[in-house]
């Protein structure tokens, strides 16, 4: 077994508990949870109007909807970036 793979592995043979809290795992996950708890705090149902057609639906959903759509964008400008 080579030294560098001896040392990247605890004594249990998994990670140590450094490389699971991360600072950009800590931030992201406050983050998702900051959003889900924006998004069930608005529970009301609302009037979306897309160019023409409007509907009614609950607020969360159209939260939900435009951060999905959010992270998709994001996701796509990141694999053509990389």
């Amino acid at each position: 077994m080579s030294t560098k793979t001896s040392q990247s592995a605890d004594a249990s043979g998994g990670k140590s508990r450094g490389q699971l809290l991360t600072p950009g795992r800590v931030s992201v996950s406050a983050l998702a949870l900051l959003a889900l708890i924006f998004v069930f705090e608005n529970t009301r149902s609302t009037k979306i109007r897309l160019f023409i057609p409007e509907v009614t639906m609950p607020l969360w959903m159209a939260l939900l909807g435009t951060a999905v759509i959010g992270g998709l964008c994001g996701a796509y400008a990141m694999k053509r970036r990389g």
